[in-house]
């Protein structure tokens, strides 16, 4: 599994690091909000870990604007902050659980990973995806955009589902190669492109608004333009 830790203050976020990678996580970590808000924009986390008081940027306004881009993402706020109301903020702005400082780490590590399986269960129990008028059926493994049917073949299903699980975001090449391809090293290959472009042909080639992006230098997307 992946966390993402925001947390400005050093001794609690080595604390922290030190303590998830001994779990068996991947860690990124930011010290600003604004790094981690750009980390949080351009990778793919099973969970974040988002000191409410950071230097840059809030934990709430990082919280919100991940919110915005439809990344349901779990979120734990840590805070030194533990008044009822400062609790029932950090929820209604998007928090999934709020934890105070200090803190045991055999409680973080047990609220991680209810959040992280109850994220999970969520997600196997969702059968039909939607993304403006493109819709996936993941039962009947159909594709339609505005009613049209369009035949994709089962890799570039899985392309496509992984595409519009993450609706908004930047999806980089080696998220691909990872979570559709299995690799895990860059084959050097053009496989993706190749993928890519068939995949756009059949999806917004014939109608009015494109939807699968380019972002140059950094992967794809897949969004309603405005």
């Amino acid at each position: 599994m992946k966390a993402l830790v925001i947390e400005d203050d050093q001794d609690v976020a080595s604390y922290l690091v030190k303590g998830l990678k001994e779990s068996d996580f991947v860690v990124d970590h930011a010290a600003d909000g604004k790094d981690g808000m750009m980390m949080a924009a351009s990778e793919e986390y099973d969970i974040m870990i988002v000191d409410r008081m950071l230097p840059g940027m809030d934990g709430l306004s990082i919280i919100k604007t991940v919110r915005a881009t439809g990344n349901q993402v779990p979120v734990l706020i840590l805070s030194a902050l533990g008044d009822v109301d400062d609790r029932v903020e950090g929820l209604r702005g998007g928090g999934d659980d709020y934890l105070t400082k200090p803190f045991s780490f055999t409680e973080l590590l047990a609220r991680i990973e209810s959040l992280v399986r109850r994220n999970r269960q969520a997600a196997e129990t969702e059968t039909v995806l939607k993304v403006a008028d493109l819709e996936m059926d993941l039962l009947a493994r159909t594709v339609k955009r505005s009613g049209q049917s369009i035949d994709v073949q089962p890799r570039e299903f899985r392309l496509l589902e992984y595409l519009m699980r993450n609706a908004g975001q930047v999806v980089t090449r080696t998220m691909l190669l990872e979570k559709v391809w299995d690799y895990h090293f860059d084959p050097q290959t053009n496989v993706i492109d190749v993928h890519i472009s068939r995949l756009r042909a059949k999806i917004d080639k014939e109608f009015d608004t494109p939807l699968l992006q380019t972002v140059r230098g950094a992967g794809y997307m897949l969004r309603e333009t405005a």
